[in-house]
This record gives structure tokens, C-alpha cells and sequence, in this order.
């Protein structure tokens, strides 16, 4: 039998048989359909371990190791995928300001696509952790989205563009961005702080993420939680490395890496 490529393994992972076709409809599919395949998970920034992001490496790491990535690693490879399927497509980078101000201007650590089809313009996202959207998004259009999951917004004030999603009554900043085009080196730059940067969030730090119908599932560190839609979130606090271990394989789908420090590092963050 003929070794299947890299696309195919990625659409057979997202359940198709053949390459769909371009349109509204695949979009708005694959985009949910890899939210609740791919985790988002920063393992590699938790063992100080290296995050290359060329395109071979992510293939490695996320289709054939059976792990997750974060936005510089999960948008890359949906971005890529978009483009073989024939969409006209590119990357973006933007300001995360969750949790703060959303006129703060952090660095562009974060990565996401725009999408062009008939002339309407749609930002595409897989890779947001926990509050990453589960619809592409109309662009120009500041009026609330449904989506499988919470409605968002997208607000712009002539320059850039700010995304908002609605958590219960209130409506929260995601991250600001605009439309400039971007050379590899900016997403190296940025994915460099992320990975390596003594103040980035993501350093020593164990962050995973993964959608489901009606529900997000979210890890940090070892608390648990999963965020219905309908009702209350349950959280605990995972309390052994084992248990954070098969957590991460049994509910996140990540294949844990063969590190010689893991389980003491995990050990650790059931501790503190």
C-alpha cells in the first residue's frame, strides 16, 4: 500500500475520505473539525525543549507523533492545508490581550490565517487554546457570530481589528490584529519569545486545550476544567503526575514525548 502524504493523513485524521472542495461549507468543517482532533498543548515550552516551526517539523510532530502545538505550530500546518485544498489564504499575526486591556500592545505573539473566497473575507483560527474559535469569521462585519460554541465579534477602529467573545453576559478581548503581510522571520521572532522567552506564559508552563460538542476542555498546569455551554464548568486539581499523564493522553489525545524530565516536571506542577 502507498504511504499517504501529509494532506492525506491530515484530512483522514479529520474524517475525509477525498479532498473537499474550496468552499464556505469545508471551511467552516475543518476549522471544527481540528479543534476537536488536535489539541492545543505546549508540552515542548513546560520541558524548555525546542518548538521548530517549519512545515516539515510541525508535519512530524503533530501527524506522525501524535501531539498538539500551539498557534505558531497549529495555524501553520491548517494554513497549509488550506492552501493545497485551493483556498486563497495567507497568515497573520496579532497582539494577544486576553485578561487585560485591549488597547495593551503586547509583541505579535500571535499567529492566525486570513481567507478570500467570492470576494468575502473570513479570519480562520485553530490555534487559541482554550477560547479559540470553533467558526471561521466573517471580517467585515462587526455584528455578533454564532458559532459551535460561543458567539464572537470582531470590532475595528481603522487600523486593526480586535476579536471578542461572549463568556456568559460579557463580552471579552481576545487578541488585536491587523492584515499586514508577514515574512517567515516574523513568525520566527515571535514563536521565539513564546518558546523561549523568561516572561512568556508558555515557558515551564503546561497549557492544553481541546473542543468537543457543547464543551472546552482546558489544562493549566494541573487544573482541569471542563466549560459547558449549557450549565456550571467542573474543575479540580489533578493531583499525581500519573493522573496528569493519562489525562493528557486519554481526554487531550496527546502522545506523550519520550522526555527523561517529564514525569518529574509534571510531578512538580501537581505540587506547587
Amino acid at each position: 500500500m502507498s504511504r499517504l502524504t501529509h494532506s492525506q493523513l491530515y484530512l483522514q485524521r479529520l474524517g475525509y475520505d477525498s479532498p473537499p472542495p474550496p468552499t464556505l461549507k469545508t471551511l467552516q468543517d475543518l476549522q471544527l473539525r481540528h479543534v476537536c482532533t488536535f489539541a492545543f498543548e505546549s508540552l515542548s515550552t513546560l520541558l524548555h525543549a525546542p518548538v521548530p516551526i517549519d512545515l516539515p517539523s510541525i508535519e512530524q510532530k503533530v501527524l506522525l507523533d501524535g501531539r498538539g502545538g500551539y498557534c505558531f505550530e497549529l495555524n501553520y500546518l491548517f494554513l497549509a492545508l488550506l492552501q493545497e485544498l485551493g483556498f486563497d489564504a495567507r497568515g497573520l499575526t496579532g497582539w494577544v490581550v486576553m485578561g487585560g486591556p485591549v488597547d495593551a500592545r503586547t509583541g505579535r505573539t500571535h499567529r492566525l490565517s486570513l481567507v478570500t473566497l467570492e470576494g468575502v473575507r473570513y479570519v480562520t483560527d485553530v490555534g487559541f487554546g482554550g477560547m479559540v474559535p470553533s467558526s471561521p469569521l466573517q471580517l467585515d462585519t462587526e455584528a455578533p457570530q454564532a458559532t459551535d460554541h460561543e458567539p464572537y465579534r470582531l470590532t475595528f477602529n481603522g487600523a486593526d481589528y480586535t476579536l471578542w467573545a461572549q463568556v456568559g453576559e460579557e463580552w471579552r478581548g481576545l487578541y488585536v490584529f491587523d492584515l499586514q503581510v508577514q515574512a517567515d522571520i516574523d513568525y520566527t521572532i515571535g514563536n521565539w519569545y513564546v518558546s523561549t522567552h523568561p516572561a512568556s506564559v508558555f515557558v515551564g508552563q503546561l497549557k492544553a486545550a481541546l473542543l468537543a460538542p457543547g464543551k472546552r476542555l482546558t489544562l493549566a498546569n494541573a487544573h482541569y476544567a471542563v466549560h459547558h455551554l449549557d450549565r456550571p464548568s467542573e474543575k479540580r486539581k489533578i493531583e499525581s503526575a500519573d493522573e496528569l499523564q493519562a489525562l493528557l493522553r486519554e481526554i487531550f489525545g496527546v502522545r506523550l514525548p519520550a522526555h527523561p524530565q517529564l514525569h518529574d516536571t509534571l510531578e512538580r506542577l501537581v505540587k506547587a
